[in-house]
């Protein structure tokens, strides 16, 4: 993978591309970013850069041996580690290797959701076991095979979990040209030992930009369906992929029918909306439709706080917006975003979506249509 094959993170690439040119490349590096912030993809095109024979200013070449070896993940000095779904003790990452491959040359922006269906994990849970700490261990003890530097790419090494100290003796002292390149979405979970051992790459989530751009050029998707995902999405690519393998609904009108009963309180009309719109949605499109509305209010929240230059909605939805934040305080709505987060968490976890939508509408009448003020406390509490 070239950095010309990434969407946007232009002041990343131009980063880590001085790096090498600078020869101050780090040899325990940690890339942090959200899911579908695209750092898997950005350390890959890093790695194919440093050992590239014939890089140009700005990018690796593409044609040389190890840049077509790297095209196609089968370079012999490139390693990788990722969370897998053990069905032994001795199950290491390679042998789910060609699984890995297929998974990431089709969507280098996955998230952990997806890579779990590609194995078919079910409930399993994910884990980068003690066997595969030691078979890092082995690997990279052995000299490189052809390339300058000796690559690991561990994915999510906040799976690692007490095991990752069998490695850190090899993060802190590494053999020669082996470089460490560590791709996480939650720097709470990782060891501490492993996060003082390495220099941390901040990845930000994507613009909506880059991710409409993305839409509309890779996937040939049409222009009004991309900017609809990608404000749903957030910049999240793995949500935008998942998003087009739904069908698309009228979330915007699902919204202002809802809030039409929630802000007046008609009961009767927010019970059916429960029983019936909601749960017929299924579970993604109840996940979307939640984040759909988070990000809505968070558009008005942007035009009370004077930035409406940051203000994605057009037509229709930007006219709502404008209104709405005319009559609801931003403590209503920052409320409000806390509760449909809480909701979006449970419906995640297959909580009855019945139950879910009728709390979740019930608390929102106590804060649009009475303005009682809803603690953190009682948001918690609350779902």
């Amino acid at each position: 993978m070239q950095f010309k094959d990434i969407i946007g993170h232009h002041a990343i690439k131009t980063h880590l591309v001085q790096t090498v040119k600078d020869n101050r490349v780090s040899h325990a590096q940690l890339f942090l970013g959200k899911e579908g912030s695209g750092g898997l993809a950005v350390a890959v095109a890093y790695a194919q850069y440093i050992n590239c024979t014939q890089p140009s200013d700005n990018d690796s070449c593409g044609s040389c041996s190890s840049c077509r070896k790297y095209e196609k993940l089968i370079h012999p000095d490139l390693h990788f580690s990722y969370p897998f779904f053990a069905s032994g003790e001795k199950d290491v990452a390679t042998t789910y290797l060609d699984i890995w491959r297929t998974a990431f040359l089709t969507n280098p922006y996955m998230g952990l959701d997806y890579w779990r269906h590609q194995l078919e994990a079910g409930n399993k849970q994910a884990n980068i076991n003690i066997a595969e700490a030691h078979d890092i261990i082995k690997k990279l003890s052995l000299k490189a095979f052809e390339a300058e530097y000796k690559v690991l790419i561990m994915w999510l090494p906040e799976y690692l979990q007490t095991q990752g100290n069998a490695l850190l003796k090899l993060i802190e002292e590494p053999p020669e040209k082996t470089l460490f390149l560590l791709v996480s979405e939650n720097q709470d979970r990782i060891l501490n030992t492993i996060i003082s051992r390495t220099q941390l790459v901040k990845i930000p989530k994507f613009s909506s930009d880059d991710v409409r751009q993305f839409l509309v050029s890779e996937k040939s998707v049409p222009e009004d369906r991309a900017n609809e995902i990608a404000f749903i999405a957030d910049g999240n690519m793995q949500t935008a992929i998942n998003l087009l393998e739904e069908e698309t609904h009228p979330y915007f009108e699902l919204l202002i029918n809802w809030l039409r009963f929630v802000v007046t309180d008609s009961g009767l009309n927010i019970i059916r909306f429960c029983e019936e719109d909601f749960p017929k949605l299924g579970r993604e499109n109840q996940k979307n439709f939640l984040l759909y509305t988070i990000n809505v209010f968070r558009q008005v929240l942007l035009i009370q706080t004077g930035l409406s230059q940051l203000v994605l909605l057009k037509g229709d939805e930007l006219d709502f917006t404008q209104k709405f934040g005319d009559n609801f305080k931003s403590e209503q709505l920052e409320a409000a975003i806390g509760l449909l987060e809480k909701t979006h968490y449970k419906v995640e976890r297959n909580a009855n979506p019945k139950i879910l939508f009728l709390d979740l509408s019930l608390q929102l009448v106590l804060i649009f249509k009475y303005q009682m003020e809803i603690s953190k406390n009682s948001i918690d509490q609350g779902l």
